[in-house]
């Protein structure tokens, strides 16, 4: 963050939330990286809980200054806990145990029955070189998929999302035929104490900044029928319902949704 910003709310009194960003040069302050105007609404307050927040410092890397969003961080005032800061930034190879506990832990979540396609069990049962070869494949600078994490005020890792890049004439991870250059946002999980304020719309963001500099025409996800939180979460982030259905798991009678975003004309 810009130690000269003065973050401010809308009646000027102090405190906001503090935001660095690599983003393309289309972006500004009055034009931040949202492929919405319901994205990221973390620039104009978070959920019910913050009341305020402005962007203070940009910065831009790659060629033609273009980069993928890589790291954001934030302060979010709460008015029931005081000051919080995260973190939203890529995996890095080397923290392979700290991804593999927090894939551990959305796998003992009440709902992860419905929200993955691996039990606990299965996971927990997987050797060390299946997590190392994990973060590889989705860790910064990686090309076909990337994991964004969110580190909360004590460092602890809070949160988690996973975009694959799924190429045109391919099939997906499930067989399903792949249309066009797209982006597939994966396993979603925010810790409960982090949640409502914000945080999954900060990483979807992040994710689809991503997908964006990869060439992703649009990003979709895969959420199941019965999934009240998670389908509030995604519409509220800008996603909506594409009409497309499918079966993944035993019971035929359980639909999976998809919804999609497409890329913002800003971007292309």
């Amino acid at each position: 963050p810009n130690p000269e910003a003065k973050p401010y709310s809308a009646d000027g009194t102090a405190g906001g939330t503090l935001w660095e960003s690599r983003t393309p040069p289309n972006n500004s302050y009055r034009e931040p990286p949202c492929h919405s105007a319901r994205g990221l609404s973390a620039f104009y307050g978070l959920a019910s809980h913050v009341s305020y927040a402005r962007i203070t410092a940009w910065t831009r890397s790659g060629p033609g200054g273009t980069a993928a969003l890589i790291r954001w961080e934030a302060v979010v005032p709460r008015y029931y806990r005081g000051r919080m800061s995260y973190k939203v930034r890529s995996l890095r190879v080397d923290e392979w145990p700290l991804a593999k506990a927090l894939r551990l832990e959305a796998l003992r979540d009440p709902v992860a029955p419905i929200a993955f396609m691996e039990t606990y069990e299965s996971a927990v049962a997987r050797p060390d070189s299946f997590w190392r070869e994990r973060a590889e494949g989705g860790a910064e600078g990686a090309s076909g998929a990337q994991q964004i994490i969110a580190e909360g005020p004590d460092g602890e890792w809070v949160g988690t999302v996973t975009v694959l890049m799924e190429e045109a004439g391919t099939t997906d991870w499930a067989g399903m035929p792949v249309e066009r250059l797209q982006g597939h946002l994966v396993g979603v999980y925010v810790q409960p104490g982090h949640r409502g304020i914000g945080l999954t719309e900060v990483l979807f963001d992040a994710g689809l900044e991503w997908a964006w500099s990869r060439g992703a025409e649009r990003v979709r996800l895969l959420v199941h029928e019965d999934n009240a939180r998670a389908l509030r979460a995604y519409r509220k982030a800008g996603f909506t319902e594409t009409g497309v259905t499918m079966t993944l798991g035993p019971d035929k009678d359980e639909r999976e949704l998809e919804l999609a975003v497409q890329r913002p004309e800003s971007d292309r």
